[in-house]
C-alpha cells in the first residue's frame, strides 16, 4: 500500500484534467506550507510579495512538468523555464535562495506525479527548519553591535574613547568619521564586540563624559549599509 501511495500517480503519458487538478492543488498546498514556515523561521520582517511567490512557484513548476511530460523535445525547454528564477528580486537574506530552491523541488515532485514524497519531503525539512529556528542554530555567540558617537570638532576623537574601550574590554574598529552641524561636530562610527555581562549603560555613561554629553547611539542589529 506504502509503495502505490508513494509511486507516480500516473503509469501512462495521457494528462487528464483530474490528474491535472489535483497535480495544482497539492503543489499549491505544500507551496502554502513552505510559505508559513518561512513566515515562522524569519528573524527580520518578511516581503509579503516572497511569501506568495513561495505558495506559487511549486504549482508553476509541476504545469511546467506536465506540459513537458516524457516529451523530448519540450524537455529541451525546461533549461528555459528554470531560468525564470533570474529575474527575481536579490534576496535579503540567503535563506531565501534555499527555500527557492525548496519550493521548484516541491513542485517536481508534484509534476511527475509523486505526491506522497512530495508531502513527505515537504513535512520533514519544514520540520528540520522550524528546529533549527528554535535551537539558534549557527546565531552568531559574539554581541556585535554598531556605535555611533559624537563629539565636538576640538575633541581629539583618535585617543579620546580608548581609555574606556580598554576598561569595558570592548573590540571596537573605527569604521567612519563624517562632519555634521556644518562642520562643527563629527560623528564616529564603530563596529564594536561587546564581552558577556557587559554593563550597556555603564558603558555608554563612560563614554558620555568624554563627548560632552552628546547623541550615543547604539544598534542592537548593525547592518553593513550602517557604516
Amino acid at each position: 500500500m506504502l509503495d502505490t501511495l508513494f509511486a507516480a500517480a500516473t503509469t501512462d503519458n495521457t494528462l487528464t484534467f483530474t490528474h491535472a487538478i489535483l497535480t495544482i492543488v497539492v503543489s499549491f498546498l505544500l507551496g502554502g506550507v513552505i510559505s508559513l514556515t518561512y513566515m515562522k523561521t524569519s528573524k527580520q520582517a518578511h516581503s509579503q510579495n516572497f511569501a506568495l511567490t513561495m505558495i506559487l512557484i511549486p504549482s508553476i513548476i509541476a504545469i511546467i512538468i506536465l506540459l513537458i511530460g516524457n516529451n523530448v523535445a519540450r524537455a529541451f525547454s525546461l533549461a528555459g523555464a528554470f531560468s525564470i528564477i533570474r529575474f527575481r528580486s536579490a534576496p535579503g537574506d540567503p535563506k531565501d535562495i534555499s527555500y527557492v530552491l525548496f519550493t521548484m523541488a516541491t513542485g517536481l515532485a508534484c509534476g511527475v506525479g509523486m505526491f506522497g514524497y512530495a508531502v513527505l519531503f515537504t513535512l520533514i525539512l519544514c520540520v528540520l527548519m522550524i528546529v533549527l529556528h528554535k535551537i539558534k542554530f549557527g546565531e552568531k555567540r559574539s554581541d556585535q553591535k554598531l556605535l555611533k558617537i559624537t563629539v565636538p570638532e576640538d575633541l581629539g576623537y583618535e585617543e579620546v574613547f580608548e581609555e574606556v574601550f580598554r576598561q569595558f574590554n570592548v573590540v571596537h574598529d573605527l569604521k567612519k568619521v563624517k562632519t555634521t552641524e556644518l562642520g562643527s561636530l563629527f560623528e564616529l562610527v564603530y563596529a564594536i564586540t561587546l564581552r558577556p555581562g557587559t554593563s550597556q549603560k555603564e558603558l555608554i555613561d563612560a563614554l558620555r563624559c568624554r563627548n560632552g554629553n552628546l547623541n550615543i547611539t547604539l544598534s542592537m542589529s548593525p547592518e553593513t549599509t550602517d557604516y
